[in-house]
């Protein structure tokens, strides 16, 4: 009778699953059909001030910075918001013409995707198929698509978190403090992440990875000049909660619906907070490496200010450790979604609530990445004396997920202790 219930919840499970697939499916096609000049066409295009815009502001930076200029006062159309550090590592680049080193820094940060992907699958020891399919779904991606497009730098930072857990899983909590230390020195909006030692209790780590965060930062800000440190605080305090539809945070919820941005700060808050005092209450439950900081990072995009559909790209490694804790359903719609591209936007009316709703589909996917991610934080790989969907009992010393695309060691990781 288990192994009878146990096989109808997976066959309906995956059957609301495929219809979500399907949905997001074909949203793209009929959106690519409606609006032919999708993103990736745009990649090819010289237009640095208009389409590449992300990355000609982080050159002007570079260029300023080599010529010992403000690296925030360049000719750029946007203002640089990143901390000097980026400045310092795209220097570079600084050498060549704005587009030649966009078209180098764009094929660099695809590799760096696909290999972290790759990583990640590799050490979760996900089966070829499952990752053959999570590889075509991101390259499909509207994040990646756009990432690219703009020229932005999130390969970089999900190559920082992807490391930084990589080495937690193997047993080097303080190494990967430090390298989440220095990923937060590139972008600030991911310093959530540095609570997490915190509510665990694992003081080395805390102090190595605040200690990490802030030398990289002082780094920056001494090689472009103590100003510079100033002036980007100035930015980062001023800049306010843009009005447009990627954005999915909370307060850029608030914003698209005529709320004041401080309630969805607010709102953003109580999430992150609760993420964090969840986790703390559990701490002797959870795996230091597993969904917990892709679930901590998800809670730290919800409350910034601007958290650009882009960024999802940085959860997905999370994505990949539900399939390795037989949740491929849900990492399968995870995956679907994201390659609805942004000309969704161009489908709804300019104003009106409904329209608003409907623009507001990249907070709900950030939100639901987040709810699966923290759900998932208490649930560990399947192990030897694991019972298969069908209610037979594994025997070949590994565990299948329930689409049988993932096989999984039949230890279970080991939580560091609170001293570690």
């Amino acid at each position: 009778m288990r192994g009878a219930h146990v096989h109808r919840a997976v066959v309906v499970r995956w059957g609301i699953a495929g219809l979500l697939v399907l949905a997001s499916v074909v949203t793209a096609i009929v959106l690519t059909v409606r609006h032919p000049d999708a993103l990736v066409t745009l990649l090819p295009s010289p237009d640095m001030r208009e389409l590449h815009v992300d990355f000609d502001t982080f050159w002007h930076s570079a260029v300023a910075l080599t010529h010992g200029a403000d690296i925030y006062k360049t000719p750029a159309k946007l203002t640089n918001l990143n901390p000097p550090l980026l400045t310092l590592l795209l220097t570079p680049l600084a050498g060549f013409s704005s587009l030649t080193a966009y078209r180098i820094f764009a094929a660099f940060t695809l590799v760096l995707v696909v290999a972290a992907v790759l990583a990640v699958a590799r050490e979760l020891r996900l089966r070829r198929g499952a990752t053959a399919l999570a590889v075509l779904a991101v390259l499909a991606s509207s994040p990646l698509h756009g990432t690219l497009v703009l020229g932005q730098i999130y390969p970089l930072l999900l190559v920082g978190l992807v490391a930084g857990w990589i080495a937690e899983r193997r047993g080097r909590p303080v190494v990967a403090a430090v390298i989440f230390g220095i990923t937060v020195a590139l972008k600030p909006s991911l310093a959530p992440l540095l609570l997490l030692p915190a509510v665990q209790r694992r003081w080395v780590p805390l102090r190595a990875g605040l200690v990490a965060a802030a030398a990289a930062t002082l780094l920056g800000v001494l090689v472009a000049g103590p100003s510079s440190g100033l002036e980007w605080l100035r930015i980062a305090v001023t800049e306010p909660v843009p009005d447009t539809v990627d954005n999915a945070s909370l307060p850029g919820l608030a914003v698209r619906f005529g709320v004041p941005s401080v309630l969805g700060t607010l709102l953003g808050a109580v999430v992150l907070v609760g993420t964090l005092a969840w986790v703390g209450r559990h701490r002797e439950r959870i795996d230091p490496a597993g969904t917990v900081p892709w679930a901590v990072v998800a809670a730290g995009l919800l409350v910034s200010p601007i958290s650009w559909h882009n960024y999802l790209m940085l959860l997905w490694p999370g994505v990949l450790v539900l399939i390795a804790l037989r949740q491929g359903a849900i990492a399968a719609v995870a995956l679907s979604v994201i390659v609805i591209p942004v000309s969704w936007n161009a489908e709804w009316p300019p104003a009106g609530f409904w329209p608003d709703v409907g623009r507001s589909l990249y907070c709900a996917i950030l939100l639901g990445y987040w709810a699966v991610l923290l759900r998932a934080v208490l649930l560990r790989p399947p192990s030897a004396d694991a019972v298969a969907p069908d209610g037979s009992d594994v025997a070949d010393g590994t565990a299948r997920s329930d689409d049988s695309t993932v096989t999984t060691p039949v230890s279970t990781p080991s939580v560091p202790s609170s001293g570690s």
